[in-house]
């Protein structure tokens, strides 16, 4: 007896929806010149505001920016069996990075000028103006495969192609510039610690050459030989990261990871060197200056720093050579897949989707009107009294103001 109620009140609800909606479509239907005319309306305004606008054209730019490269430099390619140099990670040379070199304000300024963009037809407008307008006109993209593209838009076809080209030009010119500076900041570090490390061997020969001469030709045995080569190599090493460091610290900070290996590497290797140059204890590759007479210790000292200067003095040409190479050479090395051409159809404006989106925006909108208007016709007269005293108090308000 208590089930049959409740199966009785669901199938009145079933009823009650299928009778709504019904009557949501006899609205429709009974109104349907109100929808028809909101929408002529709709399409002529759209088709009218479509035709006024003119039409916009995109020009596309594409270009490979160089692959990824070590901090070091030329240094990288001498020095890649070191650890620290292998701990390392890469900077620039991206896709990201050219990126953000393209969307600088430095490379803006330039594409501004050399396009004289503060010209807008008959007026002049500021520079700032002419910056914003040149950044909303152009769109840069970088996708997975390293590719940069450069898309600008403009009413003139041959005003877009020629602005995605100048901005890929300037970018390259950015490049080219911040390259050729860390280059030059490399070479000139070099010749420095080249003429320092060619008065230290010239010191050293004649150093040796006057011992020689003073105590006759003494010739040291294989052993010291072995070990004299094996300090002067180590001391070169020492060298070498000793340049990357102070090349590291002109972009880096000494908290830096990269900067801390190298410091790493450095002690160790000092560590190293003091060993097999040390007292002559157990671990010592060369006998205390006790176990040897006086002039022959004294000759293996002299011949010791002639190899460690001429050890470091081929590195560091090795590296000096590389430095120059690297600033003569094109050092964008951007290549340029596809350059931006006038365009032969327009990108903008959609007319078709401008008057379907009107015409569906006002579909809804004469929807909304149709059951507002069912709504009001079915108040109840309390009601209706009602919203006719608000229909009074908008007409006083708007009156009076």
């Amino acid at each position: 007896m208590n089930e049959q109620p409740y199966i009785n009140t669901t199938t009145e609800s079933d009823d009650e929806d299928e009778i709504n909606l019904l009557e949501l479509l006899r609205v429709i239907v009974r109104r349907k010149m109100l929808i028809i005319k909101v929408c002529s309306v709709a399409v002529l305004l759209s088709v009218c505001l479509s035709l006024t606008m003119k039409n916009t054209y995109s020009a596309t730019a594409t270009c490979y920016p160089p692959q990824r490269e070590s901090p070091l430099g030329a240094f990288a390619s001498i020095l890649s069996q070191s650890n620290a140099i292998q701990a390392l990670g890469g900077m620039g040379g991206t896709a990201d990075v050219y990126l953000a070199i393209i969307k600088s304000r430095t490379v803006v300024d330039a594409v501004v000028k050399r396009l004289d963009l503060q010209k807008d037809g008959d007026r002049t407008i500021s520079f700032e103006a002419a910056r914003r307008a040149a950044m909303g006109a152009v769109k840069f993209e970088t996708a997975k495969n390293g590719l940069l593209t450069v898309t600008a838009k403009s009413r003139d076809p041959q005003k877009a192609a020629l602005l995605a080209n100048t901005f890929v030009d300037e970018m390259i010119r950015r490049s080219v510039a911040l390259y050729l500076t860390k280059a030059g900041v490399e070479r000139h570090f070099l010749e420095a610690r080249m003429d320092t490390v060619k008065v230290d061997l010239k010191n050293a020969e004649s150093n040796l050459r006057d011992f020689q001469e003073k105590y006759k030709t003494i010739k040291a045995d294989a052993q010291a030989s072995v070990a004299i080569e094996g300090i002067a190599r180590l001391k070169a090493e020492i060298v070498s990261k000793e340049v990357q460091l102070a090349t590291l610290r002109n972009s880096m900070t000494d908290e830096s990871s990269e900067v801390k290996a190298l410091q790493a590497g450095i002690a160790r290797l000092k560590s190293q060197l003091g060993t097999m140059t040390g007292s002559g204890g157990k671990e010592s590759v060369i006998p205390a200056a006790g176990n040897l007479p006086g002039i022959g210790m004294e000759y293996l000292r002299r011949l010791r720093e002639v190899k460690i200067q001429e050890a470091v003095f081929e590195q560091l040409s090795k590296q000096y050579e590389l430095a120059r190479i690297n600033e003569a050479k094109d050092s964008s090395s951007v290549q340029i897949i596809d350059e931006a051409i006038p365009p032969a159809r327009k990108s903008g404006p959609k007319r078709s989707l401008i008057v379907i989106g009107a015409t569906f925006a006002a579909f809804i909108f004469s929807l909304g009107i149709i059951f507002f208007q069912e709504y009001l016709s079915k108040l109840s007269p309390e009601d209706a009294e009602i919203f006719r005293e608000i229909k009074q108090s908008l007409r006083f308000r708007r009156r009076a103001s």
